[in-house]
């Protein structure tokens, strides 16, 4: 870890205080707007982790103003000294159709890392919640989004923690968990989240547009014709 930026959003009323993990994507940004309509006095996190999307760290800092959060901080992690990730190694090429199993824009290990960040965040400011948008259902194959790995982080969390110790353990929330992307959309949609203001795509072009082919913009393609909503996303025309 090398740098840490800080930037208050808003000035929030006093609620029970939340971590909320915002990689600036369609899913935290929902997690996001989800958290702060139940009360939430949310401290938005995101890591810049020298992922080859890295356009999603602006968008991130925009939802967070947008949606109340009060306070973004970005962390930096070069995840890229480890390699092993389309994400985050250009000699990896983005795939451009389905595959299957594990695929190579799974990138070791890194909510297990971002999760820990956000628990030592949430120590700090005294936050009884984490919020993260990881999801079982429309998700790529990433074995970090399951339900029992959610499960074992929290129980991690309790025996980790000087509030675990001290009997007020925290709690991993992630309410997309079960939810299809349309499903997600509707949520999202019914909250205000505008979502032309999140990038999905794995390989955007300098001017953020989306490439249309990867797993992710798949899914987020799919997701709001499923929704039955329109697709505000910008793709790059192709060959």
């Amino acid at each position: 870890m090398s740098a840490a930026t800080e930037a208050t959003v808003t000035n929030d009323p006093a609620g029970p205080r939340a971590v909320v993990l915002l990689s600036g994507g369609l899913d935290s940004a929902t997690v996001l707007a989800m958290a702060r309509a139940a009360g939430r006095r949310c401290h938005a996190l995101s890591v810049d982790y020298g992922q080859r999307h890295r356009c999603e760290l602006e968008a991130a800092a925009r939802i967070a103003v947008r949606l109340g959060a009060c306070e973004h901080r970005v962390i930096t992690l070069d995840y890229g000294q480890l390699g092993g990730s389309a994400l985050t190694d250009p000699a990896i090429a983005v795939p451009d159709t389905p595959g299957t199993g594990i695929p190579v824009t799974y990138v070791p290990a890194r909510n297990t890392v971002m999760l820990a960040l956000a628990l030592g965040y949430a120590e700090v400011v005294d936050a009884a919640e984490i919020h993260i948008g990881v999801n079982a259902v429309d998700y790529s194959g990433y074995p970090d989004c399951r339900p029992e790995f959610v499960a074992a982080f929290e129980r991690l969390a309790a025996l980790a923690t000087r509030a675990g110790v001290e009997g007020h353990p925290l709690h991993v929330v992630a309410p997309l968990i079960d939810l299809s992307k349309a499903e997600i959309i509707r949520r999202g949609s019914a909250l205000g989240v505008d979502y032309a203001a999140t990038v999905s795509c794995y390989a955007p072009d300098d001017a953020a547009r989306a490439c249309g082919v990867c797993d992710a913009c798949r899914l987020r393609r799919d997701g709001f014709a499923a929704a039955g909503l329109a697709d505000p996303t910008t793709y790059r025309a192709r060959d």
